[in-house]
């Protein structure tokens, strides 16, 4: 069951976006739990709480807290990376302002079937791919990390750091063997470096920064690679 939210002050908008999801959901063979909002007050007091939601489509220009000033609230103040943000708006100029809370898309309404079904497809792909587990052994201990909280493999010799949103581990491995066993969410920037692109806050064509403040510097032979990347993900 993914749970989905819509928050928009229009409430037209939001009855026909929840006729699209069900009908989505019946084609699709997913089950799914719709619920609306028509205030960012009121989505926020509903998360505030410690509530759940697997994909969010958030409208920008909310009455008093906008979709942005939510979008925020969520990334910084609940420290959750894991909701799939789907900003809706009439206009298109948002593009810069929208980055730094790592939206999964970015839909102009009006908006339609089409845009919903592949907007839900492209959600649960990465909602799937962060839940898939990276395995790794201490000693006669095995540990298990979901992919989608691990912010960045560090090689330091014959050691490798897993820095997570949580923790750093180490373990005795090599990154070019590590990556092979990584969705396709993660990417080699340096020789020292693995990264989780959904982490990925801001780009230069010499460093990211992730969402946890890390800067780390993308080594000369990865930077055409990196940029090619992230332009085709963003």
């Amino acid at each position: 069951m993914y749970e989905i939210g819509i928050c928009d002050d229009g409430k037209n908008v939001c009855g026909s976006m929840e006729k699209m999801l069900i009908q989505c959901a019946r084609e699709n063979a997913i089950q799914i739990n719709v619920q609306i909002w028509y205030t960012g007050e009121e989505l926020r007091d509903y998360l505030k709480m410690g509530s759940h939601l697997d994909i969010l489509f958030l409208d920008i220009e909310l009455y008093q807290m906008t979709g942005i000033e939510v979008g925020c609230y969520i990334r910084n103040e609940l420290d959750n990376m894991g909701l799939q943000i789907v900003y809706i708006s009439g206009k298109t100029s948002y593009a810069q302002d929208l980055f730094k809370t790592q939206p999964l898309d970015f839909l102009v309404k009006p908006i339609t079937p089409k845009q919903i079904n592949r907007t839900i497809e492209t959600a649960i792909k990465v909602i799937k791919r962060r839940c898939e587990r990276f395995e790794f052994q201490q000693g006669k201990e095995h540990f298990y990390i979901k992919q989608g909280e691990i912010l960045y493999f560090e090689s330091s010799g014959r050691k490798i750091n897993i820095v997570t949103v949580h923790d750093t581990y180490e373990f005795y491995g090599k990154l070019n063997e590590i990556i092979k066993e990584l969705s396709e969410d993660f990417i080699e920037i340096h020789k020292s470096y693995v990264i989780n692109m959904a982490h990925v806050l801001r780009y230069t064509y010499e460093m990211v920064q992730l969402d946890n403040g890390t800067r780390l510097t993308i080594s000369q032979n990865k930077r055409s690679q990196v940029r090619k990347r992230i332009l085709r993900d963003g």
